[in-house]
Formats: C-alpha cells, structure tokens, sequence
C-alpha cells in the first residue's frame, strides 16, 4: 500500500458543535433558504446570482466581500437573490501549490486536517451570523458533507466530479439545490444524466452506511463550457447550445427545469472580464425566446475584491486561483442586470 495512515480522530460532532447557528441567524437562513427553493420551483420569478470567489482562501478577505455583497443584496433583493461562493475545498486545477482551505487554513494558523475543518465551519458560520447572506460551496469530498450540511444552501458539482456515482447519490439526499456542471468535454448527457440520478431515489454504501434517499428535485445544470481535444475553449451558453439543452432536459422529463450560466471556466476561457460580455449575451437571449428565460434562472460569477488572480496571497482579496471580477466591476455588472429586469 502507498497511503500512509494517520492515527488523529476526526470528531466532526465536536467540530460542529463550536460554530451552531443562534436561534435568530438560523430563523434568517431558514427564511432564505425557503425564498431559494421557491425559486428552483418557479414559484419566485428572481433570477439567482450565485457569486463569490473561486477559492475562499483568506477568512477576513472573504467576510469583508461579504459584508459588501450582503449590501448590494439589499439594495437588488426584489429582483435578484444572491447566494454567496463560499467554495472551501477547491485546489487549483492541477494539484500543485493551493488545495483548499480544508488542506491549508490561514498560513497563522497550525496546518492540520483538524484545524482545516474548523476553518471551513468558521468561515460559512461567520458569514451567515455576521452579514446575514446563505452560502454555497462545492462538493468536491462528498464524505465531508456532513461537516456543513446545516450551514450550505447551496452545493456545487464540478466538471470533474459530474461523472462519479458517489457524487450524484449523495446529492441525491441533500435538502438544498445541488447544480450539476457539464464535464470537461461539455458532453451533455453526461450532466444530464447526472441531474436525473441526483432527482431519483438512490440505495447506496455512504462512509460505510447503507444508505437510501428520496431523491433531490432541485438538482439542475450549471453551463461551464468545455474544452475540445486540441485545449481550446468551447463556450456553451450561446443560444443554440441553449435551446439544444433544453430539448434534451424535456426529452428526460426532468423535475423543475433551470439551468444556470457559468460565466467563467471555460465559457469565458478564464478571462474574467469577459463575464460581463457573457451575462449580457444571456440576456439578450432570455429577452428574445420566452423559453429561454423560463429556463435559463441564474448565473454563477466569480469575483471578488481585487481584479485578477495572484500566484501567492499578497494582495488582500485577489484571488489565488482562477481570475475574478473586482468589486467595483462586480457592482457595476449586478446594477446592470437588475436594471435589465425592470419590470
């Protein structure tokens, strides 16, 4: 065997246990997550921002957008609702230098598993108690959704996990919108197919458990472009690629069709300026096919407080992974679509 074993005991009650949400901060996300469902149900006809870093790597930098973001939510809450990225696992494509807050909690803090942990719990508890906003992160481990299944409104499934059963099942029993992103090669069953094992009951070992769900219909699509054989970036927001999904989603009988745009990742080939161009697009399209905005409910943006990404976490708020939006950038594309939606 290669693994080497490690004798510490992870008590996840323990952990959990430190960060519990007061009775006042748990009626609010309660009260949010309620307003969410409605709109994956189409009883709430806003149109969902999920934004955020692509990797939430500092806790002060992130509380300080947030506090920003839960500002703006304020001002645009009749017509757009805005779930915070709070992604704690992701690790840069490759493997190399960053892996995750998970793996690396503030370079003050000691770097064990434990305190990796208990950095994530913090960030999402403090976000939630302290500016009021629900939180969404991806399942990149699903073992590790019970650390913050009661604190996530929101879970993300990657392109690169899209395709393991284990991921699928598990969202099968979450009681929180799950967005299933198309893989790497932009196959669209394979999403597809993810969503409805995400819809469906499942009977399945989880963490050595026999275990059945009832099935998620809140599970739907997140569009993130894909890239072709050669390593060139194929956008698949346009509208063609639009009303093609949607045939298929019908085709599938599906429960509560929604599909959101990535506005990154591949449909921008990480330039993240480009995230404005590519909401804008989409809202010509929803504007012009009335089956395209009843479908098309959402965008997932990655921004944050600086413009770009950085190597090493020396600029405060600039992310460490894949570029992002600054703030000034941020608010000016938000204002932008909730004007676009004047009724």
């Amino acid at each position: 065997m290669a693994f080497i074993e490690k004798s510490q005991e992870i008590d996840l009650g323990l952990i959990k246990a430190k960060t519990q949400l007061s009775a006042g901060a748990l009626a609010r996300k309660k009260e949010r997550d309620q307003e969410l469902a409605a709109i994956f149900r189409g009883q709430d006809d806003r149109l969902l921002l999920v934004m955020g870093p692509c990797s939430s790597d500092h806790e002060e930098a992130v509380l300080e957008y947030a506090r920003r973001l839960s500002a703006l939510q304020e001002r645009v809450a009749d017509r757009l609702f805005i779930v915070i990225r709070v992604y704690t696992a992701k690790p840069r494509t490759n493997g190399d230098g960053y892996k995750g807050l998970v793996h690396q909690p503030d370079t003050a803090k000691e770097p064990s598993l434990i305190n990796g942990l208990q950095a994530v719990r913090q960030l999402h508890y403090r976000v939630i108690a302290e500016t009021g906003l629900t939180t969404a992160d991806e399942m990149l481990y699903p073992s590790n959704l019970f650390l913050v299944d009661d604190l996530v409104s929101y879970h993300a499934v990657g392109a690169r996990s899209v395709e393991n059963q284990e991921h699928r099942f598990t969202a099968s029993g979450i009681d929180a919108p799950v967005g299933m992103k198309n893989p790497t090669s932009g196959n669209l069953s394979v999403m597809l197919n993810a969503v409805y094992a995400a819809q469906s009951p499942q009977h399945f070992l989880f963490r050595g458990l026999e275990t059945e769900t009832s099935g998620n219909p809140l599970a739907h699509i997140i569009l993130r472009g894909a890239v072709d054989a050669y390593g060139k970036n194929q956008p698949n927001f346009y509208y063609e690629n639009i009303l093609e999904l949607l045939d298929a989603y019908e085709a599938m009988k599906l429960a509560n069709p929604f599909v959101i745009i990535d506005t990154n990742h591949d449909n921008s080939g990480k330039r993240y300026l480009e995230q404005v161009r590519i909401v804008r697009q989409t809202l010509i399209n929803r504007a012009w096919n009335p089956r395209i905005r009843q479908a098309v409910r959402g965008f997932m943006i990655e921004s944050y407080l600086e413009d770009g990404r950085q190597d090493e976490a020396e600029v405060f708020g600039k992310s460490i992974t894949d570029p992002c939006l600054g703030w000034d950038n941020t608010v000016q594309l938000v204002e932008e679509i909730y004007a676009s939606l004047k009724k």
